[in-house]
């Protein structure tokens, strides 16, 4: 049976892909599992950067999936280029392997989609197993074509005093999740945080080997302390935690007002490990109203119910607008449900979510000296 996706794609003109990779059987196997599908095609496929240039000026296609390592001119230089002189949706194509995968948030950075780990995909073999991520995330590209603009790289910087004089309630913590353009919109809600910010635990959709790259790059960048989540630590302000890639995160209460780290490599939830349902459910049933959601850029429904089901609990819960989203899907699911409390940038919601705590603990403290 065909999907609604699908079959509302079919009734339209298919997806059209220009494939860019210096391996002809790579260009085969590519080509294969994109013209297998009813709603897209391949309209041209290019073993180098010069042919592709010529090619993508030609035909405007709807979305480029683009090799790293290429002959001549490498496929982050003619990412850049491209981005500047002609953007459009990219996908990177990736081994997933330790030194790519700085390459691969690189390519983020430059305003590439997404990426696609070509580790496994050696043959015709592995066409079943890979075919469905690649053709979704082709999908997810088209989808962004329509209001495509390239992300900048630049941080916004912060509109009021982060300085870290600030006081924040305690055992108050922050639960973010994001897809689809979310390293980019993690980065500019990160970079608003005081080195005394609540903590923050992140979910952000990406395969194993590139949450690490991805939370020390971060680290490097921001007040607050970023690292990959490890199961059993105690959660402390001042830090963010990032799920790591095929393990879902949730949170336990140790004692009190404690409360740790739970990895879990448990069944996919909505087509994801780690999945932001799980850690925003979690959230809900352990933290309550001692919680804070905010939900950015991404395709589909992850993280829409389980913000529903902390709002319910009494959490306040935040969604990236629109205007700011690469892709408005995520934030718009959770938005349709009633979830969402205010909508703003990433840069925006994160000044919101430390003015509303810090005012929340000026309240306590004020209630505090009249006990």
């Amino acid at each position: 049976m065909t999907s609604p996706s699908v079959a509302s794609s079919v009734s339209l003109q298919p997806i059209r892909v220009v494939v860019v990779d210096d391996s002809s059987a790579m260009r085969l196997l590519l080509s294969e599992i994109i013209n297998r599908q009813p709603d897209m095609r391949v309209i041209a496929t290019a073993p180098e950067t010069d042919t592709a240039r010529k090619l993508i000026r030609e035909l405007q296609p709807d979305v480029v999936t683009l090799d790293i390592e290429m002959p001549g001119m490498d496929g982050i230089s003619f990412l850049e280029r491209l981005m500047r002189l002609n953007p459009l949706p990219v996908l990177m194509i990736s081994s997933a392997g330790d030194a790519d995968s700085e390459l691969a948030l690189h390519a983020l950075d430059l305003g590439a989609m997404d990426f696609i780990s070509k580790r496994q995909l050696k043959g015709r073999a592995d066409l079943q197993s890979m075919a469905a991520e690649i053709t979704n995330k082709i999908r997810i590209a088209s989808e962004a074509n329509h209001h495509f603009k390239r992300v900048q790289p630049s941080i916004v910087k912060a509109q009021h005093a982060n300085t870290g004089t600030q006081k924040f309630p305690l055992n108050h913590i922050v639960c973010l999740g994001a897809s689809t353009g979310g390293t980019e919109a993690i980065k500019q809600f990160v970079h608003q945080l005081p080195a005394n910010s609540p903590p923050v635990l992140i979910v952000q959709h990406m395969p194993e080997g590139f949450t690490q790259r991805f939370a020390t790059r971060l680290n490097n960048e921001c007040k607050v302390h970023v690292k990959e989540a490890v199961a059993g630590e105690v959660i402390r302000p001042g830090c963010v935690y990032i799920a790591p890639g095929n393990a879902h995160m949730l949170l336990e209460r140790v004692t009190g007002g404690t409360y740790k780290v739970v990895l879990s490599e448990g069944p996919e939830v909505n087509r994801h490990r780690p999945a932001v349902d799980v850690l925003f459910d979690s959230a809900a049933e352990v933290l309550g109203k001692l919680a804070t959601a905010v939900l950015l850029t991404g395709m589909g429904r992850d993280g829409a119910k389980g913000m529903a089901a902390m709002k319910a609990k009494g959490a306040y819960c935040f969604g990236q607008d629109e205007a700011s989203c690469v892709v408005y899907g995520m934030p718009r699911a959770a938005f349709e449900l009633g979830a969402v409390d205010e909508q703003g940038s990433p840069d925006v919601l994160a000044q919101r979510v430390l003015a509303r705590l810090s005012s929340m603990a000026d309240v306590m403290a004020a209630v505090g000296s009249k006990a």
